[in-house]
């Protein structure tokens, strides 16, 4: 009776040993599934907020009304600095255009716009708009006013609100491009200084 009972209770560690180890494993399994399908469940909702921003930033090219919110700046020596997006911009809205540049990270005695860099405002003309099968889209104006004097070419990312501008200069080669966001003009959070 003695041994039936040991081997009884033998067979019960045993028993809860193996079972214990199952629901181990099985608890790992649904933790790893639990945080797959979140993944899965975030990387779908930036699929969809990134898609309904890009709506938005082609519409807002297409009506003429939009801001290029910059968080860095590249120069035409391929010198990149970082910068405040709601300081350094490019606008366009009613035919008017500006190009603001805000540059708190170097140091400057004085600047034109009083934030460190220039803001110069100006007439927007020859506007001309492109999209590619991978649904980049190229927008293109000049712009004209007592200071500045330059062509402005946009690229705005597919599926994204993500984009570029360079802005070439008419009479000189100081060619400046500014990576950001691209948002609808009265969406947009900027800070303008003093225009030229």
């Amino acid at each position: 009776m003695k041994k039936v009972l040991f081997l009884a209770a033998l067979l019960l560690v045993c028993f809860s040993g193996v079972t214990n180890a199952q629901t181990r494993k099985q608890r790992e399994d649904a933790k790893r599934e639990a945080g797959k399908k979140e993944r899965q469940e975030k990387k779908a909702l930036e699929a969809q907020q990134d898609s309904v921003s890009y709506v938005q930033a082609i519409n807002a090219l297409k009506n003429g009304s939009f801001v290029l919110e910059a968080d860095n700046v590249v120069f035409r020596n391929g010198i990149m600095r970082f910068v405040s997006s709601n300081t350094n911009y490019v606008e366009v809205n009613d035919g008017q255009g500006i190009v603001q540049t805000a540059f708190t990270n170097f140091v400057y005695n004085w600047s034109p716009n009083g934030l460190g860099g220039v803001t110069v405002q100006g007439n927007v003309n020859g506007i001309s708009m492109r999209q590619d099968k991978d649904g980049n889209v190229y927008y293109n104006y000049g712009i004209n006013g007592i200071a500045v004097s330059a062509t402005v070419s946009i690229v705005l990312t597919g599926g994204t609100n993500q984009a570029s501008v360079t802005i070439n200069p008419n009479f000189s080669g100081n060619t400046l491009t500014m990576n950001g966001y691209l948002v609808p003009y009265n969406e947009s959070s900027v800070f303008q200084g003093t225009t030229w």
